[in-house]
């Protein structure tokens, strides 16, 4: 005679070995669209590219539009499945949830294909100028006004940062001041905030990304006020992050359909998401090494 527990068992076991028991179908999947500055109406663009996905996936995919870091609070807890993200945000993720980069994104305008440069821009007329190394250019910029893009743009701020600390001109992100002057350090809302400084007279460098310098960023006629002084490659462009807990076959499905978003009209839609024109594959570690190295010289987390 069975006792309740045997027979609790018995019923578990009957229903996981029925051979006509149904297969689980996967669950909705949730894709974050973080906002940035260049994205304009990223709900609806976002939500056709869910539906696309949706449609070679076979399964219903929900396009939710955020700010990156509760894109990266929801990939920890497990509310969401798939997100486009930055360098430094990717590497939270990672350390949050677990979750990789797969792809990343291109741009014509990125020297690296998949990696861009970090650039310290000034007017044309200034009399700063390139040098033979690296340290001997950016030592002309002691005490003078910087602007960066924000405290937390990856080419804005950390490379920049990075870059001063690798030449020895700064000891740590908090004593920058040290450098440049208590006062003389500007930070914005994004690019176009820091090279507006530049061109108003508010800041007499200014720190952002190459495809900054294009618009939606700048104007053209205002682009030719400014010159690079100094530029920083490797950066490593925002990437599609998966969470460790989607399936390895549904993700490799996932994979294939994003980079489907390469080919035809789905190009187009693509391309008006974040101005970027195909997404890669890439590898994780390799990927995000850069960001990784800069925010370990600087003593910062991810």
């Amino acid at each position: 005679m069975l006792n309740r527990k045997n027979f609790l068992v018995a019923l578990l076991l009957a229903a996981t070995f029925a051979p006509n028991a149904p297969a689980q179908e996967p669950g909705p999947l949730t894709v974050l669209f973080p906002t940035r500055s260049d994205a304009k109406d990223l709900n609806q663009k976002a939500g056709a590219v869910a539906a696309v996905l949706a449609k070679s996936v076979g399964i219903p995919i929900n396009a939710v539009v955020t700010d990156e870091t509760a894109a990266v609070e929801a990939l920890r807890a497990n509310r969401a499945d798939v997100a486009f993200l930055s360098g430094r945000a990717a590497l939270k993720a990672e350390q949050l949830s677990g979750a990789r980069v797969y792809l990343a994104e291109i741009r014509p305008n990125y020297s690296g294909g998949y990696t861009y440069r970090s650039v310290i821009v000034v007017p044309q007329d200034s009399p700063l100028q390139p040098q033979k190394t690296a340290k001997a250019t950016l030592e002309q910029l002691q005490g003078k006004k910087m602007a960066f893009a924000s405290r937390t743009s990856t080419s804005g701020y950390f490379f920049p940062m990075g870059e001063l600390l690798k030449v020895g001109l700064a000891t740590s992100p908090d004593r920058l001041d040290e450098f440049f002057g208590r006062g003389n350090i500007i930070y914005g809302d994004g690019y176009s905030s820091a090279l507006q400084a530049v061109l108003r007279g508010q800041a007499d460098a200014g720190a952002v990304s190459e495809y900054a310098l294009f618009p939606p960023y700048i104007k053209p006629e205002e682009a030719k006020q400014l010159r690079v002084l100094h530029a920083i490659p490797g950066v490593p462009a925002h990437g599609v992050v998966i969470d460790d807990d989607v399936p390895a076959a549904l993700r490799d499905k996932l994979i294939q359909a994003m980079l489907e978003l390469n080919k035809g009209e789905n190009n187009t839609l693509f391309r008006s998401l974040y101005n970027s024109t195909e997404l890669v594959k890439v590898d994780h570690d390799r990927h995000l090494q850069p960001i990784r190295e800069v925010l370990r010289s600087a003593k910062i987390e991810p």
